[in-house]
């Protein structure tokens, strides 16, 4: 008797081996994140910003240009009311109410409709304006109290024209981004495979020269 009775052949190297590589295992591979990582943060280490995780947890939706439209002429329009009803028709209130919509707009559209952001915000303002410009005597009058109300506080109008004009281009800019890698990858891919598919016939045929040479010196064999 030796001791090593009930030992499975091997057993020995298979545990020196799990011994040894338990203290020196790689982070990454089954060892959990790894140090100075949180699980799930942001690849590199890099920070993000709280305004990007606060934008990332608001709902998505991808709405059409006439969608963007009427959501924002809708939108703008009530707040006109709430704000003739509760702050008397204050213009820095509506104004102050338009910078999100516009920015809500661009965020929402979706991307092949792009382009109805900038132009969606401006009517929706005119539309949202309406309670509030404060015109009297019929249809002529309420027209001119609302394009002077647009003159008056056209700086509002611009900012949130600008701030929809802005994110949508940002979108639009991602997206030729996101276009170009998904081309660039396909081309390489498909180089790839168009490479292997060429190799294939020569591979072939130096195997039937080396079955053919092989043939040929087996016959001569038998010949002698």
């Amino acid at each position: 008797m030796t001791g090593r009775t009930g030992r499975a052949p091997g057993g020995a190297r298979v545990e020196r081996a799990a011994t040894a590589g338990t203290p020196g295992r790689a982070p990454g591979r089954g060892a959990g994140p790894a140090p100075g990582r949180r699980p799930g943060g942001p690849v590199g280490g890099r920070p993000v910003p709280p305004v990007v995780l606060a934008l990332r947890r608001l709902p998505a939706p991808r709405l059409t240009g006439l969608g963007a439209g009427l959501f924002a002429s809708a939108v703008m329009l009530v707040f006109g009311f709430l704000d003739l009803l509760l702050l008397d028709g204050s213009p820095v209130a509506y104004g102050l109410l338009f910078l999100p919509v516009s920015a809500l707009t661009a965020l929402w559209v979706r991307t092949a409709d792009l382009v109805t952001a900038p132009i969606a915000v401006p009517i929706a303002f005119a539309v949202g304006v309406l309670p509030i410009a404060g015109g009297t005597g019929g249809l002529g009058g309420q027209a001119m109290a609302v394009v002077t109300a647009l003159a008056v506080h056209a700086g509002w109008l611009y900012g949130g024209t600008l701030v929809a004009g802005l994110i949508a281009s940002v979108r639009k800019v991602r997206d030729m981004g996101r276009r170009q890698q998904r081309t660039r990858t396909a081309t390489g891919t498909s180089g790839g495979v168009g490479t292997t598919g060429a190799a294939d016939p020569v591979a072939k045929a130096a195997e039937a020269a080396k079955a053919a040479k092989t043939a040929k010196a087996t016959k001569a064999a038998k010949a002698r």
